[in-house]
């Protein structure tokens, strides 16, 4: 078998690659992958405390490997972490890294890139599934999770902090992914077939934030357009209890 670690973002996608990879005869999950702002000690993009991804991961099972980045890091300083956190892995015997992208394939070719270089390979257990499929058997296999951030460009801020449930797809506007895999919303997963028990937490404030695009050429790998980068989002805080 394989050993393969899994980059964890915390939400539905990671947790769906993660059930479908332990199914994978040909690989082994031995550890999960999240990048940190460490400024605010909070996942990247779902602004989920550091101390409830932890708690997380206990509830999983599985060792978790965190890579801290501050709020203003460019891609090269981001990619050189990342460099850094595949080399110590790789050092452990890890041959393959697991992601939960679906259908954006800029993103999964700048994946496959980096780790080709590093002597990596990339799996994507979820690539190209049907995402209204993929939400309905997330939800019909009992996994829980909250809405954490909301695209103000896509989604009104009610939807943040809803749970992921059948009534909240049908609700979901017709231009947004019902898997928000273009980034219109983000989630966190706290029960389900993965885990051992679920995460105990409670709702806490919603805040929005607005954030200026990035002047970072080396961005130009993912968007030529600056003036389309999506820039407010909402998030709802959630408390560990």
């Amino acid at each position: 078998m394989n050993k393969a670690y899994l980059n964890w973002s915390s939400g539905k996608d990671s947790a769906l690659a993660l059930y479908f990879a332990r199914q994978d005869k040909s690989l082994i999950i031995e550890k999960l992958l999240t990048t940190i702002n460490s400024d605010a000690d909070r996942i990247t993009m779902h602004g989920v405390r550091t101390a409830l991804l932890k708690e997380q991961a206990e509830k999983i099972g599985l060792p978790l490997m965190i890579s801290e980045i501050g709020a203003e890091t460019s891609m090269e300083d981001y990619n050189r972490k990342m460099k850094e956190a595949t080399q110590s892995l790789i050092s452990e015997g890890f041959t393959h890294s697991v992601f939960g992208d679906i259908f954006l394939e800029d993103l999964k070719k700048y994946r496959e890139e980096q780790l080709a270089g590093a002597g990596l390979k990339a799996v994507f257990p979820l690539w190209k599934r049907n995402t209204q499929d993929l939400i309905s058997e997330f939800i019909d296999l009992d996994f829980k999770a909250v809405v954490v951030c909301t695209n103000s460009k896509y989604l009104d801020d009610s939807f943040c902090g809803r749970l992921i449930d059948h009534q909240f797809v049908k609700d979901l506007p017709g231009n947004v992914d019902p898997c928000g895999e273009n980034g219109e919303f983000h989630t966190f997963v706290f029960d389900g077939p993965i885990f051992n028990a679920p995460v105990a937490f409670k709702i806490g404030e919603k805040v929005n934030r607005s954030y200026k695009p990035s002047n970072d050429k080396d961005d130009d790998c993912f968007q030529d357009d600056k003036d389309a980068w999506d820039t407010e989002f909402c998030f709802c805080d959630l408390l560990s209890i």
